[in-house]
């Protein structure tokens, strides 16, 4: 049941609930096989920064600083790391996505390669073993938890096993330093925690951000396709106008040679195109079907009472749900007309929907106006957020409602919905707010200033 009611009274504020998209939607992929997420360029330019940064250190040590240490092994192992990252980056075009499997070997090679150099040079109480935290932190960023796991635990046992297994530090003068087993286990347990805040850190950080984007795809997407069924309306009824004229013609010359035909058939002819020209004006009146005050500019504007009408409706035969709309504004001031959004219409018809899916017996929708702001809210008598969940609401993420299990749709929440909604609101100058109502129930609420989306008569 649905219904929609003009009002005087003052009512609640605007709360509203939106469906929350299929689970695939933000799926985060944790496979290892397939196209991957990190270009050959960044990899070939991080070894040729990393190449370039040890040979910087070798030769400020060995030529400046006069510290002892095997040159020629270091430089050679330097040399095969460059010679391989040219053939690399000559083989393979550096925009390629390379493969997680591909990655994953390639900074394992790195991995190797730094501890190879930290165990000729000192092992953990060389302070250049911070190195290591850099085909780490690139494989937190780009590639799935099991690559990173790998590459992690690499780093990790190379740190440990450099503070038992190592080469004097160099020094100059020929000084030899000896370090306590508990200084270079300190610097290896430093070494490792780096390795885990930096790397959680910076997968958190690019998790949110791909979520974010994909989002924000997804929500582009949304308001696309609203514009252009909105636009396939205005066309509709700008086709509606123009065919009008014409169409009244046709109907008059077919009158007029009804009405002198020279014989029967000509008649049965011209009274067949009277006929057919009816029906066509009959199409089209439907397709303007509108209020009385209907005119060119109707699918450009709207009144609230036709807001809350064309957001309720397509709920209307929902069983067991009564949707209520109510419209109500503040004494003296004049019931604006508002412009025709996308983004609004999809939001709220979104919100309508995923409180009827979560209602026990009522839906509402009030419209509240006054002199200097527009508000809109959807209000459901269902279970409502819960606590943890209402944190959330409004940014990407995977949870479900309670009582998703007994839904009408029988759908399992994503924040992804409810993301999409605000910010399709938003991007028209709305503040949108969720929270829960008493003594039950989910509210979300918009507010608008009123010169925001007012249509101001000309």
């Amino acid at each position: 049941m649905a219904s929609v009611k003009n009002t005087t009274p003052s009512g609640p504020g605007l709360d509203r609930q939106s469906p929350a998209p299929a689970q695939g939607e933000l799926a985060w992929d944790m496979r290892g096989g397939g196209p991957g997420r990190l270009r050959m360029r960044n990899l070939v330019t991080l070894r040729w920064t990393l190449i370039l940064g040890e040979v910087a250190v070798l030769l400020i040590g060995g030529l400046f600083l006069g510290f002892k240490a095997p040159y020629a092994i270091c430089f050679g192992l330097i040399g095969a790391a460059a010679w391989i990252n040219l053939l690399t980056g000559v083989a393979s075009p550096g925009q390629r996505m390379i493969a997680d499997w591909e990655a994953t070997a390639q900074l394992g090679f790195d991995v190797a390669q730094i501890s190879v150099l930290l165990f000729l040079t000192g092992g953990t109480a060389n302070p250049f073993i911070l190195m290591l935290l850099a085909p780490v932190t690139l494989a937190a960023a780009t590639l799935p938890l099991t690559p990173l796991l790998i590459l992690a635990g690499a780093a990790v046992g190379a740190s440990v096993a450099l503070a038992f297994f190592h080469m004097p530090l160099p020094t100059a003068y020929g000084v030899t330093l000896d370090f306590p087993m508990s200084f270079m286990l300190g610097a290896a347990a430093a070494n490792v925690a780096g390795i885990g805040v930096i790397a959680g850190s910076v997968r958190q950080a690019a998790q949110e951000s791909n979520r974010m984007a994909l989002a924000l795809d997804v929500t582009q997407t949304v308001l696309s396709r609203e514009q252009r069924l909105s636009a396939l309306g205005a066309l509709a009824a700008a086709a509606a106008h123009e065919l009008g004229t014409p169409l009244a013609t046709i109907a008059i010359v077919a009158k007029e040679m009804a009405r002198e035909a020279p014989t029967a058939q000509v008649k049965e002819d011209a009274d067949l195109l009277i006929a057919q020209a009816a029906r066509c004006r009959e199409i089209l009146r439907r397709l303007t079907d509108a209020p009385a005050e209907a005119s060119d500019e109707v699918h450009e504007r709207m009144s609230l009472l036709q807001l809350v009408h064309e957001v309720i409706e397509p709920h209307a035969g929902v069983k067991g749900v009564r949707v209520e709309a109510i419209v109500t504004g503040a004494a003296g001031v004049q019931s604006p007309d508002i412009w025709r959004m996308p983004e609004v219409l999809h939001a709220l018809t979104s919100f309508v929907e995923n409180a009827v899916d979560f209602a026990t017996s009522e839906v509402l929708i009030t419209a509240r106006f006054d002199a200097s702001s527009v508000s809109m809210e959807v209000r459901d008598d269902g279970p409502g957020f819960a606590p943890e969940i209402l944190a959330k609401l409004g940014e990407p993420y995977v949870t479900t409602r309670p009582g998703a299990e007994g839904s009408r749709t029988g759908h399992i929440g994503m924040g992804l919905g409810f993301f999409i909604a605000k910010t399709l609101l938003e991007r028209t100058g709305a503040a949108v707010t969720f929270q829960n109502g008493r003594p039950r129930g989910a509210v979300v609420s918009a507010r608008w200033l009123r010169a925001r989306i007012e249509a101001p008569l000309a």
